[in-house]
């Protein structure tokens, strides 16, 4: 699938939408450095993008850069809220909270 998606951003093909539909398949593939590259780009495109930037967070713990996954959350919050993206919001709220917890 990775595959098929690299291909079509190869072709010319960028949007914001494949860029997260990248970043999601490669953290279902456990690749999450390569996830944050891709989603970095989607939220880049689309700064509105809600679930970009929760995924973008995930991608970023995942990877191992609290600090980078706490800002991208909290930007994500601040999205989410000015769209009216209550589940989104509450969301990203509780894996900033476990991120300032674990320290």
């Amino acid at each position: 699938m990775i595959d098929s998606f690299e291909k079509m951003l190869a072709s010319g093909q960028d949007s914001a939408l494949l860029r997260f539909t990248l970043g999601d398949a490669y953290l279902k593939e456990q690749r999450p450095a390569e996830a944050a590259e891709h989603l970095r780009e989607a939220v880049r495109q689309d700064p509105q993008y809600s679930a970009a930037w929760k995924r973008l967070g995930r991608a970023l713990a995942e990877a191992g850069d609290a600090a980078a996954a706490m800002q991208a959350y909290r930007e994500g919050i601040e999205v989410a809220e000015a769209r009216g993206d209550k589940q989104a919001s509450k969301e990203m709220q509780v894996f900033l909270r476990r991120l300032e917890r674990a320290g």
